[in-house]
């Protein structure tokens, strides 16, 4: 799964198997290191940050500064999505 990149202790990455069809663009977040119980945020048209689940339990305020990253980054990460799996969709 490519690493897109840390925020201090979090992991932000995809998983290089993201089901057939591909689901709109997204990244997990995951203390230290990859796991299947990530947070997933999904990244939508405008460049935002949506939470779809936080299934990792970062704290709120913990998970609001992450989002203002990710948001920060997002032209970035959409790159890199087009880039690693050929197509982008958007959740909304």
């Amino acid at each position: 799964m490519p690493q897109i990149f840390r925020i201090g202790s979090y992991i932000v990455y995809f998983w290089s198997n993201e089901n057939k069809p591909l689901e709109p663009v997204h990244v997990h977040i995951a203390k230290g290191r990859a796991t299947a119980n990530a947070t997933k945020i999904w990244i939508t048209s405008a460049g935002k940050a949506l939470v779809c689940d936080n299934a990792s339990r970062i704290p709120q305020k913990q998970l609001g500064k992450l989002l203002r990253i990710i948001e920060a980054n997002s032209a970035s990460i959409l790159e890199q999505w087009r880039s690693h799996f050929g197509e982008i969709s958007y959740f909304c």
